[in-house]
């Protein structure tokens, strides 16, 4: 799955730093939704205490609270493995997360302040120029804010913490939809169109203009998963033989 010594950089925890639970959950948080660890892709408690410098202890709890959010899934006699997200999983997270973020813009352009608007038109700047800079990781932490500070105007806390609960899978699927060359023109389009309707006030219209965005998205992040999957499909008898740094 790649050179040893680069995964070890990669997942070596520092204990002085922060929680080891914390620090592992992040590192494995972190390799999942960059795609360093690959859907089906088996996740030895052994190799990866061996890779984080850590005992099983933290590992365990990691792997427990990353099924909790969906990343990771135990099976039978196989153990934990790299969440897989099928076609209709995708269509589903989709169709949720459209619904939440469009009513999200919606409470925003009826209630958030000036002020609010202002840091929404600022952060939708700082995603326009991580899609111009082709870091998808600066892109995806800029859209992260960009949504953040949505959720946040919109006066509604329970709409974030419903949101937050799907991060994980949410920035996987960010991934992909943003991989696609062709959706960079398309994907400040349809937010600035959004944010125009917000700073005019029209709930509405920033309601449908969110949704839109967001089943354009769904689209191209479908199309995209199709080809993976299949190109996965081919691949899988080999990649379950392996694990974190096993060949």
């Amino acid at each position: 799955m790649g050179d040893p010594t680069l995964l070890k950089a990669k997942f070596n925890v520092e204990v002085v730093a922060a929680p080891v639970r914390q620090q592992v959950i992040k590192a494995l948080y972190d390799a999942i939704t960059t795609g360093m660890l690959k859907p089906g892709q088996r996740l030895v408690e052994k190799d990866l205490c061996e890779l984080m410098g850590v005992s099983r202890p933290p590992v365990r709890e990691a792997l427990r609270q990353l099924e909790s959010e969906g990343l990771v899934v135990s099976l039978p006699k196989r153990g934990p493995i790299v969440a897989k997200l099928s076609s209709e999983d995708v269509a589903n997270i989709y169709q949720v997360r459209g619904a939440l973020e469009a009513l999200a813009a919606k409470l925003f352009a009826e209630k958030a302040t000036d002020e609010q608007i202002r840091d929404l038109e600022t952060s939708l700047q700082d995603l326009s120029a991580a899609l111009e800079s082709d870091d998808i990781d600066r892109t995806i932490e800029a859209k992260d804010r960009f949504y953040s500070n949505l959720t946040e105007g919109s006066g509604n806390p329970l709409l974030g913490s419903i949101l937050h609960g799907m991060k994980a899978r949410i920035q996987m699927l960010r991934r992909v939809s943003l991989s696609s060359p062709a959706r960079t023109a398309e994907t400040m389009r349809e937010m600035n169109a959004m944010l125009a309707a917000i700073k005019v006030r029209d709930g509405e219209a920033a309601f449908q203009l969110s949704w839109n965005h967001i089943r354009n998205a769904a689209d191209n992040a479908l199309k995209i998963l199709s080809i993976s999957m299949a190109a996965a499909e081919e691949a899988e008898p080999e990649a379950e033989k392996t694990g974190p740094g096993r060949r």
